[in-house]
């Protein structure tokens, strides 16, 4: 197997060949189709999340087809084509395994940052954290589902039922998200960065009600906002938007620092909150629901061993939509 490595934060991966892996009891192989390049890749590249294996293949947003089962595995099929996301692996005892929280699990494994991820031509997993995709849909256009996707509608949820929905940062969680709150009936208000006229005119392109800067008030207040963008300047910001009673989201797994805020920001009951990982629950519901939507992913792709450039150019916001790794 050929994959690109991180061998070091702060260092561009390496193109690497590799022995062959063998699943172990309960794990796949999975030939890797297309990986998806998340913001979060960047996290793991720059060393702003502790404790990640080292060396390690990056890469979480994954489909491909299996091509080796290990000892123990039911329910899926060689040559079934599957989709692996970020939560790779919980251990099913902890108090919050035990309540259905398992994306709080006190012993998990991340894909492509505590096990080796898709930024490769193969790579194994925990047989029951693969999602069954079927055939419909491209490998290129299903790859960002399986974490701007699925952290976009664990965050949509926790947001509450309100109507008039923010994006903060309008990359690919939140192209894909927009999609779902218009299909669902809601108002989405894209805010990117300040002055940045394309990504808001991208925002539009997707049935946003209205896009500004992320320095600008809304024509009206929100019943919820999410921060997708990890710039903790933007929480006081978002607090603004929303109507008494009104919810803001972290959404990301890394966020700059928060700054110190008025009180009267956060009064009137109004909620600061935050995602973490995703459930399988969360996974089987939204991959069930991403064909009714029509959700189109806008995505640019790049072969497996220029994924140093397709990440240059998710830093420096190159493209509209996500990126795809093909090898």
């Amino acid at each position: 197997m050929k994959a690109m490595v991180l061998t070091k934060p702060g260092t561009p991966l390496v193109w690497t060949d590799l022995p062959d892996r063998q699943p172990g009891p309960g794990e796949i192989r999975v030939k890797v189709l297309a990986c998806g390049v998340c913001r979060t890749d960047l996290h793991v590249l720059d060393g702003e999340l502790p404790h990640p294996k080292s060396p390690i293949i990056p890469g979480h947003e994954i489909v491909g087809r299996i091509d080796v089962i290990g000892a123990g595995v039911e329910g899926l099929s060689m040559g079934e084509r599957v989709g692996i996301p970020w939560l790779g692996h919980t251990c099913g005892v902890c108090p919050f395994c035990r309540l259905h929280r398992e994306n709080l699990c006190d012993d998990p494994f991340f894909t492509g940052y505590t096990r080796d991820g898709g930024f490769a031509t193969a790579t194994i997993a925990d047989a029951r954290f693969a999602f069954p995709l079927g055939e419909v849909g491209s490998d290129v256009s299903l790859a960002p589902l399986l974490c701007a996707g699925l952290i976009g509608w664990r965050s949509l949820g926790i947001a509450g039922d309100g109507k008039k929905v923010g994006l903060y940062g309008f990359g690919a969680a939140a192209h894909i998200i927009a999609q779902v709150a218009r299909w669902q009936g809601r108002s989405v208000y894209g805010f990117t960065r300040p002055g940045d006229v394309a990504t808001q005119a991208f925002a539009r392109s997707l049935g946003a009600k209205w896009a500004g800067g992320s320095d600008e008030m809304p024509p009206e207040p929100l019943d919820a906002a999410i921060i997708f963008a990890p710039v903790g300047d933007l929480v006081p910001l978002a607090l603004k938007t929303v109507r008494k009673g009104g919810r803001v989201v972290c959404a990301g797994i890394h966020m700059s620092d928060i700054p110190s805020f008025p009180y009267a920001l956060l009064w009137e009951e109004r909620q600061l909150l935050s995602v973490a990982n995703l459930t399988r629950q969360d996974g089987i519901e939204f991959l069930r629901l991403a064909p009714k939507m029509g959700i189109v992913t806008r995505t640019t792709s790049y072969p497996l061993e220029q994924a140093n450039q397709a990440l240059a150019d998710l830093r420096a916001g190159r493209f509209e939509g996500a990126a795809v790794l093909v090898p």
